[in-house]
């Protein structure tokens, strides 16, 4: 059952989700599951320009949503169309694009199932050490910026007089958005990279009390769905990466259910 490949795809899928967790907490936090949703399909594009010019392909993914995330925010400062509509141009378009120019290149052979829901059971030692040499720059900017972003989420005008400067905030968290999308679309794919943000962190909501333990909370839930779907795919022979979804799915359900025993104890303390 452990083979070397599923050890692999358990270290990689983990390394992953403990990093989603809290930039997820930010995509809900500030209702942007529409922007995750445009730097993920963003990617197919650095996909087909790594392919046509012979580029690393996780520092072309990481470019192409970097780029996009810079397209938005000037093009929301000219105020011409609003942000929804701004998003759906983009997503659509870029994805378009990254498959027209897939089309044209005849002469390269490629996977795009692979490259849109994920192929984590093919990761390498070296996919590995990138998840998590990644995974750990991302979450040290977090926690160095975790105050200035927090404050722009709550109040970005309040974040502004106290000189926190919710702009630069701002492009700092689309530009880790970028770089976490670069990485996970291996494991996950384009499609399902979205859900893996927002899935863990929804879940985590109900039972968190302060934005930090719902942080933590998104990451270990966004673990242990990482284990159950790769347990689940083994077990089924279902695709791996749409499976990590459906037990993060079946998790945010579970979240859903009444605590019965919080019940009995109001009512007791009534009584």
């Amino acid at each position: 059952m452990f083979d070397d490949f599923f050890l692999r795809a358990i270290f990689a899928g983990v390394g992953l989700a403990l990093t989603t967790g809290p930039l997820g907490c930010f995509v809900i936090w500030r209702r942007m599951a529409y922007f995750g949703d445009t730097m993920a399909h963003s990617a197919l594009l650095g996909v087909a320009l790594s392919l046509l010019f012979s580029l690393n392909l996780m520092v072309s993914v990481f470019l192409v949503a970097a780029c996009v995330s810079l397209l938005l925010l000037l093009l929301q400062k000219r105020q011409a169309l609003s942000a929804d509509a701004l998003l759906g141009i983009l997503s659509h378009s870029t994805l378009a694009i990254g498959l027209v120019l897939v089309a044209f290149m005849s002469w390269v052979r490629i996977d795009l199932i692979a490259f849109l829901f994920g192929d984590i059971l093919a990761v390498t030692t070296t996919d590995i050490a990138i998840i998590w040499g990644g995974g750990v720059v991302v979450l040290a900017l977090i926690a160095w910026l975790w105050r200035p972003l927090l404050a722009a989420t709550v109040n970005a005008e309040l974040a502004e007089a106290e000189g926190l400067h919710p702009e630069r905030a701002r492009l700092a968290f689309m530009l880790l958005m970028a770089l976490v999308i670069a990485i996970a679309m291996k494991i996950v794919g384009i499609m399902l990279i979205t859900s893996l943000l927002i899935i863990p962190a929804a879940a985590a909501r109900r039972f968190s009390t302060t934005p930090e333990v719902m942080a933590v909370l998104a990451s270990l839930i966004g673990a242990v769905a990482v284990v159950l779907g790769l347990f689940g795919s083994l077990t089924y022979d279902t695709p791996s990466g749409p499976s990590i979804v459906v037990a993060a799915l079946i998790l945010f359900l579970f979240s859903l259910l009444p605590a019965p025993r919080l019940r009995r104890d109001e009512n007791s303390s009534r009584g």
